[in-house]
């Protein structure tokens, strides 16, 4: 097992494929939750752009700016002790012009303090991957459902099931890894095809909705931690229903306020 106290690194995930040691990744959007998953021993904390979802409240991710994503970032890079620290770059910033990319991505981490960027996508993007490369900025790659890409898509349904989209993303799996992305996110693809391109990728994979053979595993936490109620595709996993809990504190703190039970003298000052 990795050293409980050393920062994880783009080497420290290669080590971990090579000897079969899962990784984990979370979302993480805030100082509070950034801090409980970094001492947890969470390796890889994810700024992702579903902070446009879950903390927003907007439909699609597409609406989150490269600000708002930068300070999000930064609360969780000032939480995280151990934990590597990856941030989406948001729709808009990457897409069809490499040089903007790059401003982007140098943005993101000199203001916020970042280890890594992500981006969603495979050839359409190679430019922007490596011109952000090139300035030695890390890049973990996305492909499969790329929410970024949901109403081109049409809908949230399995990607590269048939057989000339899963030969797709094999090529473009290969074309990131070979351009010098350090791990690829594979989301919600056939658990043979994330398993074959797990095995064919010198760099480690982490998987949502991609089965059980990936390096790695991540989930939106605030899905995990079962805050989301409405959303259960068959991928998600909740190691807590939280939104129980939260309306049960609520129900209660409502209840001694209005009967004048809290605060009570011992909560007071003279």
């Amino acid at each position: 097992m990795e050293n409980k106290d050393k920062r994880i690194t783009t080497r420290t995930l290669q080590e971990m494929k090579a000897r079969g040691e899962p990784i984990t990744m979370l979302t993480a959007y805030d100082y509070t939750f950034a801090r409980l998953l970094d001492a947890a021993g969470i390796e890889v904390l994810l700024v992702g752009d579903s902070a446009s979802n879950v903390i927003a409240g907007h439909e699609t991710t597409l609406p989150i700016t490269l600000e708002q994503m930068i300070y999000h970032a930064s609360a969780v890079v000032r939480a995280a002790k151990r934990a590597m620290v990856v941030v989406d770059m948001p729709f808009g910033t990457y897409q069809g012009d490499s040089k903007a990319a790059l401003k982007a991505a140098v943005r993101i981490m000199k203001e916020s303090g970042a280890h890594a960027v992500k981006l969603e996508g495979g050839e359409a993007v190679l430019d922007s991957v490596r011109r952000i490369l090139s300035a030695g900025i890390p890049v973990m790659g996305h492909l499969g459902l790329m929410p970024q890409s949901i109403y081109q898509y049409g809908g949230y349904r399995v990607r590269a099931k048939d057989a000339g989209e899963a030969e797709r993303l094999r090529h473009e799996a290969q074309l990131l890894a070979k351009a010098g992305i350090f791990a690829l996110v594979l989301e919600k693809i056939p658990a043979k095809l994330a398993q074959e391109v797990t095995q064919s990728l010198p760099i480690p994979t982490i998987g949502i909705g991609a089965g059980p053979y990936c390096d790695g595993q991540v989930l939106v936490l605030y899905d995990m931690l079962g805050l989301t109620e409405a959303f259960s595709p068959r991928f998600l996993r909740r190691y807590a229903q939280l939104a129980g809990v939260v309306r049960e504190a609520c129900h209660r703190y409502i209840q001694d306020v209005k009967n004048r039970n809290f605060p009570s003298l011992a909560e007071s000052y003279e």
